[in-house]
């Protein structure tokens, strides 16, 4: 299922509208600022966007605020983990606290997943 024209205008919105955590970590991954990969920010994927997508690595990194420890968010991200999945594409869950406290840390995770080393 293709992204609806709603989804691209609303991944558009929030691209211009990074949380503090989401613009740090976008600041470090840029540009192929990881090891060269290259990763999209607030990337479309059927009905859902993705805080930041790596295509070759088939990454997706979500940085999870407060909001996610409610039930109905876990469960919520739970399918959407679960959808996800059935397209091919990994979720990493990076909590909002952690780019904020330990960049370099999350930094080395995602390098983990990106590439396995």
């Amino acid at each position: 299922m293709p992204p609806t024209v709603e989804i691209y205008r609303r991944a558009s919105k929030m691209r211009r509208a990074l949380t503090p955590p989401e613009a740090r970590l976008w600041t470090q991954i840029k540009g192929g600022g990881l090891e060269g990969l290259k990763f999209r920010r607030q990337h479309s994927v059927g009905p859902y966007i993705l805080d930041f997508y790596c295509p070759a690595a088939r990454l997706a990194v979500e940085v999870d605020g407060a909001t996610h420890d409610d039930r109905g968010q876990i469960a919520h991200d739970s399918r959407r983990t679960a959808w996800l999945k059935t397209q091919g594409i990994e979720v990493l869950r990076i909590r909002a606290t952690d780019v904020r406290d330990h960049l370099d840390g999350v930094l080395a995770v995602i390098l983990l997943h990106a590439t396995g080393r």
